[in-house]
C-alpha cells in the first residue's frame, strides 16, 4: 500500500510519490487526462484511491476563474435570518434557478458583525445582495472587486440590476382598507430600521411602506403622528411583545398594521392571550402572505408579495450578469391585498 510522509489529509505530492510520477502528472490525471498515457493515469488514480486523496475542487474552480456558485449576501446573522419564513420562500426561488443552471448556493451572513468583511471570504461568482443600503460600502467593494451583483430589497443603484416589489402601493392599499372599515386608532408594528434611523430616516422597503401608509392616512386627514408605532426585530416573539406594550394605556388601537406576517402572528398571539377578540375587538393585518397566513386562525388579511418570483428573478439577473450578457434594468413586482378574516369594522 502506498505510504505518505506528510500527516493529515493526503496531498497531490503524496500521490505523486506513491505513483512514482511528478505533481504535474497528478494534476493532468484529474484535470487534463489527454496529456498523459492511460496506463499512467490509471496508476495515479489507483494511488489516490488507496491514499484517500481527493483533489481540491474549490482551488481548481478559483484557478479557472469560476466557482459555479451564487452567493446571497445577508444583512443579519444566519440564526436571525432563519427565524423569518420570508427567506425560506425567497431562497426557494433562487434555488430553482440554481438547480436549473447547475449552480450551488452559498449563504453569506455578516462576519464579525460586518457584511463588508464577509465579501472576500465567499468563493462565489456573484452575489444577490439582500436589504443593504447602497451607500454603506458593500456595493462599492463589490464594484472594486469586479464581482457581479443584483440588489434585493434595497435602494435603487445606478448601473446595477435590482428587484423589488411595490412596497409603497401595498402598504397604501392595506392602510386604506383599514381606514375604509372605519378604524382611526391605528398602530404600526414595524421591522426595526436600525440605529441610524434617527439620523438618516427610513431606507429601502421600509421607507416605501411608511410612505404608502402616510399617503393613505392623508386621505383621511390623518398623519403618521396620529398612529402609534413599535419598531422591533422581525420575529413572532417581538411581534407579541410589541403588541402587549401597544395595548396598554387608555384608548388602545382598534387595528394593528404589521409590516410583516411574522409580526402579525405575534400580534394575534398577544391579543388572544389578553382575551381580546380578533377581529371583533381589534383587527390585525400583515405584509408578505406567507403560506401559514392562509390557515392561521383567524386567517390573516395581508399584502401578498411574490417572494418566490423575486428570488427567481434575482437569480436569473445574476447569472446573466456573470455571463456578461446585457444588464437587466430595475424590476418592480406587483403586490395584492388579500382580504381574509383578521380585519373587520371597529366594534
Amino acid at each position: 500500500m502506498p505510504s505518505r510522509k506528510s500527516g493529515g489529509k493526503p496531498t497531490s505530492s503524496d500521490v505523486a510519490a506513491a505513483a512514482g510520477v511528478s505533481r504535474s502528472a497528478v494534476s493532468f490525471a484529474f484535470n487534463n487526462p489527454q496529456r498523459i498515457s492511460t496506463a499512467t493515469r490509471e496508476r495515479i488514480l489507483a494511488a489516490a484511491d488507496e491514499l484517500g486523496y481527493t483533489p481540491n475542487t474549490l482551488a481548481r474552480m478559483l484557478q479557472a476563474g469560476t466557482t459555479q456558485s451564487l452567493g446571497v449576501l445577508l444583512p443579519q446573522r444566519l440564526a436571525r435570518i432563519m427565524e423569518n419564513p420570508y427567506y425560506a420562500r425567497f431562497l426557494m426561488g433562487v434555488g430553482q434557478v440554481c438547480d436549473q443552471e447547475g449552480y450551488t448556493l452559498l449563504l453569506t451572513p455578516p462576519l464579525q458583525d460586518s457584511v463588508l468583511k464577509a465579501i472576500p471570504y465567499a468563493a462565489v461568482d456573484g452575489f444577490i445582495v439582500c436589504g443593504l443600503e447602497t451607500d454603506r460600502g458593500e456595493v462599492a467593494e463589490l464594484e472594486r472587486r469586479n464581482i457581479p451583483f443584483v440588489l434585493i430589497d434595497s435602494d435603487r443603484y445606478e448601473g446595477a440590476p435590482s428587484v423589488d416589489v411595490d412596497d409603497q402601493g401595498g402598504a397604501r392599499e392595506v392602510t386604506r382598507y383599514l381606514l375604509e372599515l372605519g378604524h382611526r386608532r391605528l398602530a404600526i408594528v414595524s421591522m426595526d430600521p436600525g440605529p441610524d434611523r434617527a439620523v438618516r430616516g427610513y431606507r429601502g422597503p421600509l421607507a416605501r411602506r411608511m410612505a404608502g401608509i402616510t399617503e393613505a392616512l392623508s386621505e383621511y386627514a390623518l398623519t403618521i403622528d396620529d398612529v402609534r408605532l413599535a419598531e422591533v426585530p422581525v420575529t413572532r416573539t417581538d411581534g407579541y411583545r410589541a403588541t402587549r406594550a401597544l395595548m396598554t394605556g387608555p384608548q388602545p388601537p382598534t387595528a394593528l398594521l404589521a409590516l410583516s406576517d411574522v409580526l402579525a402572528y405575534g400580534a394575534v398571539d398577544a391579543l388572544q392571550e389578553l382575551g381580546i377578540d380578533v377581529p371583533g375587538e381589534v383587527s390585525v393585518t400583515g405584509f408578505d402572505d406567507l403560506a401559514e397566513s392562509a390557515w392561521f386562525r383567524p386567517r390573516l388579511t395581508t399584502v401578498r408579495q411574490p417572494i418566490v418570483t423575486k428570488g427567481r428573478t434575482a437569480a436569473d439577473f445574476l447569472i446573466s450578469a456573470i455571463r456578461g450578457e446585457d444588464q437587466h434594468p430595475h424590476q418592480s413586482l406587483g403586490t395584492t391585498l388579500i382580504v381574509r378574516d383578521s380585519a373587520a369594522k371597529p366594534a
